[in-house]
């Protein structure tokens, strides 16, 4: 089926449907437990980038690799192992000889609690001298990857915040991408505490403007794009209870005036009453198609927030793949994100038939 905002390279002409570019890390979870009295952990997969690409795979059955590194230990070979559950092709991962102390390089944690109530959600990240963040551009052949076919490359701030080099990975990725065809999204994924040891937010807008001009599809909250492009959301209360949507596509068409390159823009809408209650929704705008808007969801109950922004991405990429308008992709991924909140992990469970009856405006009854 074809949708009008976008033109993607037929999946019969292609390899890979989608290959995302960024850090996977074990993600440590305490369960009901809090990281400082924790006395076991689960552990998952995770990485902003990685998560759109493997809620592609498992949830839509898309085919998807990954590009990242990791150093070459057991911790190594447990994220190996966990992507494969993932379902991805790791051939493009980068492998680092480990020191043995973790001295040059290592493998990144995150240790994340989920939150209840008036405690909300908390991540350390212990993600210093990682492998993927001493990636150079030319670590990866990116003319044979994007020319045996790639639909989608999907990255973000996340990945380029990680060092001076990641950005212009990013960015040879990007460009050789485009080249080739292939419709490059990036979410903008602004994370304080990645930036605050390099220049901050005025770092943080230099790296993700300059790789802005090769993306096609933006993606991004309301602190994304102020912090990161420098678009400010006026008008809106900071909980977002009252979503303004109006400010939000002032923000957008600003956005896409600044940006020719930009054929498809999409903010997450979330108002946070507490870490267990939010009000959830969504807008998208396409240069073909206008503004849509998803269902909003009012008081939706989250188990996890972790992830639900990457499991949109992962949604809208999908109906902007698949599906016929982008009213159906941007609900597609409001429904996901929403479905991958309410299971523990970073990563999605939810099945498409799952998305497509909640997209449908299907309720919570019990399937039997």
């Amino acid at each position: 089926m074809s949708n009008p905002s976008l033109s993607v390279r037929p999946a019969a002409e292609c390899r890979y449907d989608v290959v995302a570019l960024g850090e996977v890390m074990l993600r440590l979870d305490p369960g009901d437990r809090r990281v400082r009295n924790a006395r076991q952990f689960s552990v998952w997969e995770g990485g902003g980038e990685y998560n759109v690409a493997r809620g592609l795979r498992r949830c839509f059955g898309l085919r998807g690799a990954i590009v990242t590194a990791l150093a070459r230990n057991d911790v190594g070979s447990l994220v190996e192992d966990l992507m494969l559950t993932g379902g991805l092709d790791t051939s493009w991962v980068q492998w680092r000889d480990y020191d043995g102390i973790g001295r040059e390089v290592r493998n990144g944690l995150n240790f994340t609690e989920r939150g209840f109530g008036v405690r909300g959600a908390l991540g350390v990240s212990d993600r210093g001298n990682t492998a993927v963040s001493q990636m150079k551009p030319d670590d990866v052949d990116w003319e044979a990857l994007f020319s045996s076919g790639v639909r989608w490359l999907h990255t973000g701030g996340i990945f380029a915040a990680l060092s001076e080099s990641a950005a212009d990975v990013a960015e040879a990725a990007m460009a050789t991408a485009r080249e080739h065809g292939t419709i490059v999204s990036y979410d903008l994924n602004y994370r304080p505490s990645l930036w605050k040891g390099i220049g901050g937010v005025e770092r943080a807008r230099e790296v993700n403007r300059r790789l802005a001009k090769h993306v096609d599809v933006m993606i991004g909250n309301e602190e994304d794009f102020t912090a990161s492009l420098g678009f400010e959301v006026e008008g809106v209360d900071e909980s977002l209870t009252d979503l303004n949507t109006g400010a939000f596509r002032a923000m957008i068409e600003r956005a896409s005036a600044e940006y020719e390159n930009f054929q498809v823009i999409a903010t997450t809408l979330r108002g946070v009453k507490t870490a267990t209650i939010n009000d959830w929704g969504a807008i998208a705008w396409s240069r073909a198609e206008g503004f849509a808007e998803a269902t909003h969801r009012p008081d939706l109950e989250i188990f996890d927030r972790v992830g639900g922004g990457d499991s949109f991405a992962s949604g809208l990429a999908y109906g902007l793949m698949e599906l016929g308008s982008l009213e159906q992709a941007v609900n597609y991924g409001a429904a996901h994100g929403a479905l991958a909140m309410t299971t523990p992990g970073d990563t999605t469970t939810a099945t498409l038939a799952e998305v497509a009856k909640l997209a449908g405006g299907g309720s919570a009854r019990v399937d039997r």
